[in-house]
């Protein structure tokens, strides 16, 4: 830091007054304690910042934010840096702040009888879904980094997870949110109404926006009826075809019970099962294609989801769209099987280099994308590994590509734009989007730029010129 502000004696006075905001336990400059912070999860990406801070309230950063405004220091917001995408992380330049929400993980409300659930943007998912389950209610955004994951960052980034199909994407979720704007005013939005039609819907601004329009500080979320019954399946099919006409097949037949879809390939499960430890395979015999299939009642009475789950399963049994297939018997059984899907990032990344393409498409047309943009990225490299799997329910795949067992990390890596020009080139095709649920970041930002048409982009740009006019919110990050 001394080489960076040395000739800069307005830095140094704005950070020691931010030190002064949030207090000694509130901030951080040692560099093995900002690590963590400066580091993404899949170890790619990595930079330099002033510091780190952790303010405690609203106001703190509100006032923060202001200091940072009068001084021109940028500020990454962070939640529990969970990215994929790189939309955590400073850029380089080592003259930006991270301002961590972990030490504003408050359930502030729960109204089971509004249904709403009001939290502090730092709240670990876990944690509120543990709240709502509390209240006998139901908060059903879930995904694989939720123990870590804080709810600040999945609306930033407006994530998905296995329950879209369902329930909708993070923003459906959403009926207020508090945030602190680019000059350090606070826009209070915390109201739990279903219906406002007050003017424009503020809130959908900084859902998905990554930070880069204002820091969320608090939302108040959609809490539903708590399941009483939930039946899984881990079933094989024989191809991709299959999985997507089961999908329609159970929606239709089970009255539209289905929360979860999950499509996975072979050789996703034999990474879990090669790192993760305890995972098992369900089935007896090895299949190239599986699906994770659950049904979901809320219902006070019996609602007959399990015979119809045994229903859908025998007809296509005869019909050839399922091959094989286990049932949990037990939520151990269940859990055993969402150990395999849940640990899929987590064995990729141990197992080495991957390419991540978080793309959708229409429903109809997953398994047409699915081979068409295999073939051609075979064609131009046979060695590499496919590791495509997804909530093709919502016509979501994480079409990921993985380093062959020795390849060259360097080498492979180099390719990323070659590759993914590749797969996006097929996705806008299809009318689908390069990117479905993890955001833009850092490492997206110039595919954006070249597949968004011109108007979005200067609409996009006028939005962020008009709210952070100095350009000091999560600089470098999706436009």
């Amino acid at each position: 830091m001394a080489n960076i502000t040395a000739n800069r004696p307005d830095f140094i006075n704005v950070l020691e007054r931010i030190k002064q905001v949030v207090g000694p336990k509130g901030w951080t400059n040692d560099l093995e304690s900002m690590l963590p912070y400066m580091t993404d999860w899949r170890g790619i990406c990595r930079a330099e910042a002033l510091m780190v801070v952790r303010p405690k309230t609203t106001e703190e950063i509100a006032k923060l934010v202001t200091l940072c405004a009068e001084g021109c220091i940028s500020i990454i917001p962070q939640g529990g840096n969970t990215s994929l995408c790189g939309g955590s992380i400073p850029l380089n330049s080592g003259e930006e702040i991270i301002v961590s929400l972990a030490r504003m993980n408050k359930v502030l409300n729960v109204d089971p009888d509004n249904y709403t659930i009001t939290v502090e943007a730092g709240c670990i998912l876990k944690d509120l879904q543990n709240a709502a389950s509390k209240a006998n209610r139901y908060f059903p955004l879930s995904l694989a980094a939720e123990g870590s994951a804080m709810i600040g960052g999945n609306l930033s980034t407006n994530a998905g997870g296995t329950n879209v199909l369902r329930y909708g994407n993070a923003r459906d979720l959403v009926l207020g949110l508090e945030v602190v704007l680019a000059d350090g005013r606070i826009w209070n939005g915390l109201r739990g109404l279903r219906k406002d039609n007050t003017g424009y819907d503020l809130k959908h601004l900084f859902l998905g926006s990554e930070g880069t329009l204002g820091i969320i500080t608090a939302a108040v979320l959609k809490i539903f009826p708590k399941p009483t019954e939930v039946c899984s399946a881990f079933c094989a099919v024989p191809n991709v075809d299959a999985a997507v006409t089961l999908l329609g097949i159970a929606r239709a037949e089970s009255g539209d019970a289905v929360e979860t879809f999950e499509l996975m390939p072979r050789l996703m499960i034999d990474l879990v099962m090669k790192h993760i430890a305890d995972c098992k395979d369900p089935l007896k015999e090895r299949y190239d294609f599986y699906v994770l299939i659950e049904l979901v009642s809320s219902a006070s009475v019996d609602s007959g989801i399990s015979e119809r789950l045994e229903s859908i399963l025998s007809n296509a049994f005869e019909s050839g769209l399922v091959i094989d297939a286990a049932i949990a018997q037990n939520e151990t059984q269940r859990q055993a099987f969402w150990k395999l899907r849940e640990n899929a990032s987590e064995s990729q990344r141990i197992e080495g280099a991957s390419i991540k393409n978080d793309i959708s498409v229409p429903v109809s047309r997953i398994a047409e994308f699915y081979d068409t943009a295999w073939i051609k990225l075979a064609e131009i490299e046979p060695n590499i590994r496919l590791v495509a799997f997804g909530h093709i329910g919502d016509g979501n795949l994480h079409y990921n590509l993985q380093i062959s067992e020795h390849g060259d990390k360097n080498a492979f890596l180099a390719r990323y734009e070659e590759f993914s020009r590749v797969v996006n080139e097929i996705v806008v095709e299809m009318g689908g989007s390069i990117s479905a649920e993890h955001g833009i970041g850092r490492f997206k930002r110039k595919e954006l730029a070249y597949y968004k048409d011109k108007v979005s982009m200067d609409l996009m740009g006028s939005i962020k010129n008009s709210m952070d006019p100095a350009g000091i919110l999560n600089p470098g990050k999706v436009v």
